[in-house]
């Protein structure tokens, strides 16, 4: 059996993964599990340290330094922990510049300290078996026990997604099909997609929305088909209602150009918010303070049926199959 590209499905880390995990230790909290991103360990009486590890690869050279900060960085912060520590592992193929390098450290430790994360090792190197530049980045935070965000929802509490959806798609888009959307976009949209990379992050949206929520996830690969992950987790289900999602004009744009629906299309930085129906209010309100545009899509339910609500007709909500960004990187 081949594996196939992209992340693991859970079969798989079920079958292969999942049970080899070398020894028990009590003072993991929580530890691998589908749905979870972060790791939480015991840190003292008051906090959990969480941990939280990615790699950063097949993006455009210029956003390398930002996604390898924010790639990790937003696991962590979507548990309720600002991301504190950095190990940092540069693996670079025959012939890279030092001006790649140069630049990759810069933003990457501006990133840094902007949310006020310090480095403290990692590696580096040039190796003939590398094919491309890839940034492997463990990220750690601490947070309070009492302000731990976990994926699990409660029947009744509401799904607040934050306005990125569909948006990593579209922006790779904008970098690896550029000759292929200039039959539907001007020269200034492709550039301004371009420069949305910046949104990809979870980070500041988590630490936001960390006081009104039960719990956050962020919508990478599979985008909102993260929502079975969650209800699998928590015993529950959920309804969605397809008329309450937004889009940004021009995401929107290059989904129909590529005839994709915005439910399992990757969407780094899009956050998932699982929040108690009495702050719905609250966080909307502290998000938009914040400029991050956020909406109700739906709720959670004892039901432990999966809905889409769409032109007036239920339907079973999309699972993931494939994700159409590798299609995206695969032939770019």
């Amino acid at each position: 059996m081949k594996l196939p590209l992209g992340k693991l499905r859970n079969d798989v880390l079920h079958d292969v993964v999942f049970p080899n995990l070398g020894v028990e230790d009590m003072n993991v909290v929580y530890g691998p599990r589908e749905g979870f991103d972060s790791a939480v360990l015991e840190y003292d009486h008051d906090h959990y340290l969480v941990i939280a590890t990615d790699p950063t690869l097949g993006v455009p050279g210029e956003t390398f330094g930002f996604f390898s900060y924010h790639f990790a960085a937003s696991d962590v912060a979507v548990f309720g922990a600002r991301p504190r520590w950095l190990v940092v592992d540069i693996i670079l193929p025959p012939g890279s510049e030092k001006g790649f390098l140069e630049k990759t450290m810069r933003d990457l430790n501006a990133e840094c300290r902007k949310y006020g994360s310090a480095i403290i090792g990692g590696h580096t190197g040039v190796y003939p078996s590398v094919a491309e530049p890839t940034v492997t980045t463990t990220a750690m935070g601490l947070v309070k026990k009492d302000q731990l965000r976990l994926p699990l929802a409660k029947p009744g509490d509401r799904i607040v997604v934050t306005g990125k959806v569909g948006l990593e798609f579209a922006v790779s888009a904008a970098y690896f099909r550029e000759d292929e959307l200039r039959k539907l976009l001007s020269s200034r949209e492709i550039q301004l997609l371009r420069g949305l990379y910046r949104f990809e992050t979870a980070v500041p949206d988590a630490l936001a929305a960390r006081p009104f929520v039960r719990g956050m996830h962020d919508a990478t690969e599979g985008g909102l088909t993260a929502l079975h992950e969650i209800a699998d987790n928590s015993g529950v289900g959920f309804t969605v209602h397809a008329e309450k999602l937004h889009l940004d004009p021009l995401v929107r744009k290059v989904l129909d150009f590529y005839g994709l629906d915005p439910w399992g299309v990757s969407s780094t930085g899009t956050v998932i918010a699982i929040v108690p129906p009495e702050n719905v209010g609250s966080l909307i309100k502290e998000f938009n303070k914040n400029g991050i545009i956020a909406f109700e899509l739906g709720e959670f339910t004892a039901d432990k049926k999966r809905i889409l609500i769409e032109n007036g007709e239920e339907r079973e909500f999309p699972t993931f199959k494939s994700d159409p960004y590798m299609g995206l990187y695969g032939k770019g």
